[in-house]
């Protein structure tokens, strides 16, 4: 607090002493890393908290004394930039985050991407997506977006998030590849856009058949084409062939006195006992504390079959896990035509679910019959699925959401049934579930480019989790489900709440490795 305390002071004191001399523009600055994967992972943390004007100037810079940072273009005198300083700074203490900073605006460099298009059509640019992403593979890998513009316009990048040279280098590069397909590129400075599209909504749109759209207006092409170099010998690239997943309804295998799936057969699996010790390893290196709980249960949707259970009916809280079971809620009353599922409501539920976007949540809830209503309506209808969930609040103002709760356990049945189309409007909360967002399963591990997840991150001042169906593929095409679910949770709040969030994400991110390297030996993935 005194360092927060004398920045300011420094600031309010370079303006009111020597204004006509105190020219520079200071920026908003909340964190500095060496790993951009870090910095990604707590952009999402800080636009949780903000509304979408502020988090759309909330931007990823590369710093030239190297490294990444995450900062809020503000280009403001010594007096706004104090102002706005405390005003984000107790936003960030109220989510238990560390203050925010003041920073001059030197010493880094925005970060680029390259782009394919922009134009004013949806459809229209996702099939340009499919056609960059089928040609460019793994160039492209998980960072292909459709984002949209604040001309009400869409435009396909890739976040490559590089230094500008480097990026024009890639380019050019993947003009040379698109030539034939009649696609330019150019390099493009980070903005933050609100993306709409990304690979798991591409492949789910392939799983659920609805991908061919005809566009109704042309693409314009990007507004800046790199040239291409005098004619070469193009270089070859892996065109990936994705095939069409077809969930079907499987099996349920009976729990003693329930219809349930089976979370643990009594069965101690390999995967199980190496996890295991992965968390006792991080106990001994003082990387897991004693007061830290964590659930870990993996199901395998292809064997029906357990693989991992490991504190899978502990109750934890639940966090913004909780908000697909709230969606739920709100279809099923949407089933029994008491509600309608018309543009406001699909806009809050992907508000609600991509952005974590708690206002909107509260307002789904509310639509559903509040809190008790939701709890009234999953334990009446989907008793079998929710056996120690408890939804009793609404999201509380920063995020504090400590009395919603759930089991892993719960998770599990809830993805299980959501794949086996064995809730209403499963697609529809799969497409919600696969839309673009930072998560913990996928992003950030080595579980190869062209793997389809639904997935739903949850955190809060003492709890770091994440749940979903990542689907891979092996060298033939063929797709193999499983479910992950990773939750840590401790009983006191940490002293460095971001830091703390981070390396837990980067735990969970493990876990979830180990989980794919099991399946992989199971099944002969890429």
């Amino acid at each position: 607090m005194n360092r927060f305390v004398t920045v300011v002071s420094a600031l309010i004191i370079c303006f009111s002493s020597i204004p006509a001399f105190c020219t520079d523009r200071f920026d908003i600055g909340y964190i500095w890393h060496d790993d951009i994967e870090a910095v990604l992972d707590y952009q999402q943390q800080v636009e949780e908290l903000f509304d979408s004007k502020t988090a759309k100037k909330l931007h990823i810079v590369g710093r030239e004394s190297g490294g990444y940072g995450l900062i809020y273009d503000l280009n403001g005198d010594s007096l706004s930039s104090a102002k706005t300083m405390v005003k984000h700074s107790e936003i960030l203490r109220g989510a238990g985050l560390e203050e925010c900073f003041a920073v001059e605006d030197t010493g880094y460099y925005r970060l680029f991407n390259v782009g394919y298009a922009l134009g004013p059509n949806l459809e229209s640019m996702k099939e340009l997506y499919r056609k960059v992403y089928v040609n460019l593979g793994s160039e492209v890998g998980k960072d292909l977006y459709i984002e949209q513009t604040d001309a009400e316009n869409y435009t396909l990048i890739y976040r490559r998030r590089g230094e500008r040279s480097a990026t024009y280098q890639v380019a050019k590069r993947h003009a040379r590849l698109l030539k034939k397909k009649k696609i330019g590129t150019t390099i493009l400075a980070e903005v933050n856009n609100p993306v709409v599209y990304g690979e798991s909504s591409y492949l789910n749109l392939l799983a659920d058949s609805t991908a061919a759209v005809s566009p109704k207006q042309p693409v314009q092409p990007a507004p800046r084409a790199v040239s291409a170099p005098p004619p070469q010998q193009d270089v070859g690239t892996e065109e990936i062939e994705v095939v069409t997943i077809s969930p079907v309804k499987r099996k349920i295998l009976p729990a003693a006195g329930s219809t349930a799936i089976v979370v643990d057969d009594g069965i101690e699996h390999p995967i199980e006992s190496d996890i295991e010790t992965f968390i006792k390893k991080l106990r001994r290196q003082g990387k897991l504390s004693s007061d830290e709980m964590t659930g870990w249960v993996a199901y395998d949707l292809t064997a029906e079959r357990p693989i991992v259970d490991i504190n899978a009916e502990h109750v934890f809280q639940a966090a913004s896990m909780i908000k697909p079971f709230v969606a739920l809620a709100f279809f099923h009353k949407v089933k029994e035509g008491s509600l309608i599922y018309g543009p406001k409501s699909r806009h809050k539920m992907e508000r609600m679910i991509q952005r974590s976007d708690n206002a909107a949540t509260n307002w789904v809830m509310k639509m559903a019959g509040g809190p008790a209503n939701c709890q009234r309506i999953l334990k009446h209808y989907y008793g079998d699925i929710f056996k120690k969930t408890i939804i009793t609040e609404y999201i509380p103002a920063g995020g504090k959401t400590y009395k919603n709760s759930a089991a892993p356990a719960d998770y599990i049945r809830f993805l299980h049934a959501l794949w086996d189309g064995g809730v209403p409007y499963h697609q529809e909360i799969r497409r919600l579930m696969s839309l673009p967002g930072r998560d913990r399963l996928y992003d950030g591990t080595p579980i190869p480019q062209g793997t389809l997840v639904y997935n739903k991150t949850g955190s809060t001042a003492h709890l770091c989790g994440d749940m979903g169906i990542l689907v891979p593929r092996d060298r033939n095409g063929k797709r193999y489900p499983y479910i992950v679910v990773g939750v840590i949770q401790r009983d006191s709040r940490p002293k460095n709440y971001g830091n703390w969030m981070l390396t837990r994400g980067n735990v969970i991110r493990q876990v979830s490795t180990l989980v794919y390297e099991e399946m992989k030996r199971q099944y002969r993935l890429l």
